[in-house]
């Protein structure tokens, strides 16, 4: 089975500070994971920024009460990975059907977290890098999580681009006619020239796990292009796998 190494070196560090009685310097955590410190520096501010870890006043490290709760609200880390594995195979046919950049995200408190990626082989293309983090309003991929995986949003709309929706009735109008449609939509609303549209993935409790998308460049993906990539990834084969990933 191919591993996502990023993720599996944050699940080691996890492991790592929840094993101790006492919390974890930096130097402890990058010669328990075999890496240097600026390695283990960047996999420790992704467990915090997910709410995983938290350091102290004295810059070391401990797991937060989301590790240590026996029942789970949200989806663990293993989950993840294991969906990322499960659910790569419609990221592959979105990019052969589409030729444009799918991507997978979870929902991180206020953000989406990127997981996976499958880049278009075109010379113009959209990048979202695994581990970026993006806010919900504006994305696609985080309005796919206001729709259909009960997210919500306190305080103000950041705008990014002049087509960022910075009121609520605007988004709140937005988000039925994402549940009307079936997915979501960001017309250039993060990133001026990124169009993208988005999906969810359910668990099987029915939970939305994670979400799925598809970007490209507006001077390719005019208003007919993005409702086709609308149609398209509502209507690709989403397949669950023989045993439950996240059972």
């Amino acid at each position: 089975m191919r591993l996502l190494q990023s993720l599996s070196r944050g699940l080691e560090a996890l492991d790592y500070i929840a094993s101790r009685s006492e919390p974890a310097r930096l130097t402890d955590i990058a010669e328990a994971l075999g890496v240097d410190k600026s390695n283990a520096s960047h996999l420790m501010k992704t467990l915090v920024a997910c709410g995983y870890a938290l350091q102290d006043a004295g810059r070391r490290y401990q797991p937060t009460d989301k590790v240590a709760r026996p029942a789970r609200s949200e989806h663990s880390l293993a989950d993840i990975i294991a969906v990322k594995e499960a659910w790569r195979p419609p990221l592959e046919t979105l990019v052969a059907r589409t030729g444009e950049c799918a991507h997978m995200a979870v929902l991180v408190r206020d953000r989406v977290w990127y997981i996976d990626k499958v880049d278009s082989p075109l010379p113009l293309k959209v990048d979202h890098p695994i581990g970026a983090l993006s806010p919900l309003h504006c994305t696609a991929l985080g309005k796919a999580f206001l729709a259909f995986g009960g997210a919500a949003l306190e305080g103000p709309l950041t705008s990014y681009t002049p087509k960022t929706l910075t009121t609520r009735p605007s988004l709140d109008d937005e988000i039925t006619l994402t549940r009307a449609r079936g997915y979501a939509v960001d017309d250039e609303e993060f990133a001026q020239g990124i169009r993208c549209v988005a999906r969810p993935i359910y668990d099987a409790g029915g939970r939305m796990i994670a979400a799925i998308g598809v970007s490209g460049p507006s001077v390719r993906v005019d208003d007919a292009r993005l409702a086709e990539l609308g149609r398209i990834i509502t209507s690709v084969s989403i397949v669950q796998p023989e045993k439950d990933p996240i059972e």
